[in-house]
C-alpha cells in the first residue's frame, strides 16, 4: 500500500485511461502500485503495456510494486505549459525503482534532496483524476502541499 494524498483541485493535465492501462489506475486509487510483467520471464515494465516490449510476448501479468526507490535525479520547473503554471515552482524527477525500473514523476513538497535518496511515490488523488509522484521516504513535506483553493 503506498500513502494517498487528498488534493481539493481539479488535475490540471488528467491521463488517458485506456482498456489496457485501467487496471492500472484502478489499483492506484486504491493505493496500490502495479504493472505489467512477461508472462514469460517476470521482467516488468513500466508504464505498463499490453505487450512486453522486450519479447514481443502478448501475454503480460500484473505485478505488484513497492512504490520505493532511489532518486536518481531532479529539477526544478520555473516556467511550465499553461496546464501547470498554477503550481509554479514544481520539481519534476527521476527514480529508480526497487524492482528495477526507472520512471519520472512530480517530486512532491520543497523538501532539499539530494540524488540517491531513498524516495517513495505516493498516490494524489484529485477531486476529478488520481495520480502519483514521489517523496522522500521519510515523510510528508510540512511547508507546502500543492492544494490549490
Amino acid at each position: 500500500m503506498i500513502p494517498i494524498i487528498d488534493v481539493d483541485a481539479r488535475h490540471p493535465y488528467p491521463q488517458r485511461v485506456t482498456e489496457a492501462t485501467k487496471p492500472f489506475w484502478d489499483a492506484l486509487g486504491a493505493g496500490r502500485l502495479i504493472t505489467t510483467a512477461s508472462a514469460t520471464t517476470g521482467r516488468p515494465t513500466f508504464p505498463p503495456k499490453p505487450i512486453d516490449p522486450h519479447t514481443w510476448d502478448h501475454e503480460v501479468v500484473w505485478v505488484e510494486l513497492s512504490g520505493r526507490g532511489t532518486l536518481y535525479s531532479f529539477t526544478t520547473i520555473h516556467a511550465a505549459p499553461s496546464a501547470f503554471v498554477r503550481d509554479v515552482p514544481y520539481r519534476v524527477c527521476v527514480v529508480d525503482l526497487d524492482e528495477g525500473l526507472r520512471l519520472a514523476t512530480r517530486l512532491w513538497g520543497d523538501r532539499e534532496v539530494r540524488t540517491e535518496d531513498r524516495i517513495e511515490l505516493i498516490v494524489v488523488r484529485y477531486t476529478d483524476h488520481i495520480s502519483y509522484a514521489a517523496r522522500p521516504l521519510d515523510g510528508i513535506d510540512p511547508c507546502r502541499s500543492l492544494d490549490h483553493a
